[in-house]
């Protein structure tokens, strides 16, 4: 499983702009949690070939008792306590503060393994740039700058030293399918799980933010045999309330990651939230095969209906590619037809795909569209072949391939799974200019 990393310290010391150069993005999910006041920022990045999740959060002030600092004091403690690194940084132009102090000592009562990062080092000898901090104690410190990436490669290859590299994705690991359930709280996952069960293995409330630990069920149902991935953890009722502070969409990027299927669960009685398009948009980054349930559906009826349907072709139309399913997981309606529907979907992501089929694919959706020219330049795309699995990864060789457009990418990708009946993978197209080998000349 991918390690978790969390970016911690004073506000202003640069965390978000190492979270972004982390991610190689701007994006992030964002944890919607009622009662809470200020976000946490999840992303994932990679260094060769170790993958990890990143948790950037707020301004640590360890010393506010209540309001705004002391929510965001809360949620740092809880994402130091569910790190397996953590990145305290500091400001290389501010210097050591009291306030570092004061996080160095908190920090180092976690007992969590820690990685001191002097930022905006940009400039600095970086011996220079560290020296005060070597009296916090907690080894040496790591000269960077996020801005400009200096030493960030480094910074990470020090920090991913300990953890072993990922095996590759074939779906070799583990014959039966392993299907997530994910989704915001409270639209009815544990219901789903259970429903699907057909016992009360998950304690289900009805009330938001009752998740924990991922918990993972294996299960078997018309003869197969499948491994279901909840995110709420099976607690005592007494307890709902520690559960309720323990509420960590880590679990859920973990459980993502670990997947072959993830089922998106929607609640048919609110609005499509920012946080279910983060949540999807999560799932196609991790290239995860994905079925969305649209869950208490029985609670909607005429008009509401009609206008659900609409906000959610608008909303999650990114989502075209996914089969989608009106349940109701309280009455049990609708499973049949989700779980027939998460079987092809698992084998549109595992599909072997024969060199000679997809060459004749590549030929037959050259005829239909040719890549634009680029200026004299017009790409030669001329035989393809498969490069893995969950999700399926075509490799497409060729010339002058560098010139082709993510628009042309996007009609091959739909070429593809319409010629192959991929519904509900995403494909993974990867252009490789050069010679092909396998004709004389390389003609």
């Amino acid at each position: 499983m991918e390690p978790t990393v969390v970016i911690v310290g004073r506000p202003n010391v640069g965390k978000s702009t190492l979270f972004n150069r982390l991610t190689r993005s701007r994006d992030a999910i964002v944890a919607d949690v009622p009662g809470i006041t200020r976000d946490r920022h999840y992303g994932r990045g990679r260094v060769g070939g170790k993958g990890y999740l990143v948790v950037d959060t707020g301004g640590f002030e360890p010393v506010a008792k209540d309001g705004i600092l002391y929510e965001m004091a809360r949620q740092t403690r809880q994402a130091v306590d569910e790190a397996d690194v953590v990145l305290f940084v500091v400001d290389a132009r501010a210097g050591l503060t009291a306030q570092d102090r004061t996080v160095a000592d908190e920090l180092r009562r976690t007992g969590r393994k820690l990685h001191l990062v002097v930022n905006k080092a940009e400039g600095m000898e970086p011996e220079t740039a560290a020296a005060e901090f070597h009296a916090l104690g907690l080894g040496a410190p790591l000269s960077i700058s996020a801005a400009h990436g200096e030493n960030v490669s480094d910074l990470m290859a020090l920090v991913l030293a300990d953890f072993p590299e990922e095996p590759p994705q074939d779906g070799a690991r583990d014959e039966r399918p392993r299907i997530a359930i994910v989704g915001r709280p409270n639209v009815g996952k544990s219901t789903l799980v259970n429903a699907l069960l057909g016992e009360e293995r998950v304690i289900v409330f009805d009330r938001p933010g009752t998740t924990r630990d991922s918990i993972y069920i294996d299960f078997s149902l018309g003869g197969r045999d499948y491994t279901l991935i909840d995110t709420a953890g099976v607690r005592k009722r007494g307890r709902v309330d520690e559960v309720a502070e323990k509420y960590s969409v880590i679990k859920t990027l973990q459980a993502i990651s670990d997947a072959n299927v993830a089922v998106l669960v929607l609640d048919a009685t609110q609005d499509i939230s920012e946080q279910d398009a983060h949540i999807a948009g999560f799932i196609l980054e991790a290239g995860r095969a994905l079925v969305v349930a649209v869950n208490k559906w029985d609670d909607v009826s005429g008009a509401d209906r009609d206008a659900a349907k609409r906000a959610l072709a608008r909303k999650l139309g990114f989502l075209d590619f996914a089969r989608l399913h009106f349940i109701s997981a309280r009455e049990g309606r609708g499973l049949k037809t989700l779980m027939k529907s998460i079987d092809a979907t698992y084998a549109a992501a595992m599909a072997r795909l024969p060199t000679p089929k997809l060459t004749r694919a590549l030929q037959a959706a050259i005829v239909q569209q040719q890549p634009p020219r680029a200026g004299t330049v017009r790409p030669k795309l001329r035989y393809a072949h498969q490069g893995g699995v969950n999700p399926p990864r075509i490799i497409v060789h060729g010339n002058a391939l560098e010139h082709v457009p993510d628009t042309y990418r996007r009609y091959l990708e739909r070429f593809f799974r319409e010629a192959f009946k991929l519904q509900g993978t995403p494909l993974a197209i990867e252009l490789k200019s050069g010679r092909n080998p396998y004709v004389r000349g390389g003609r």
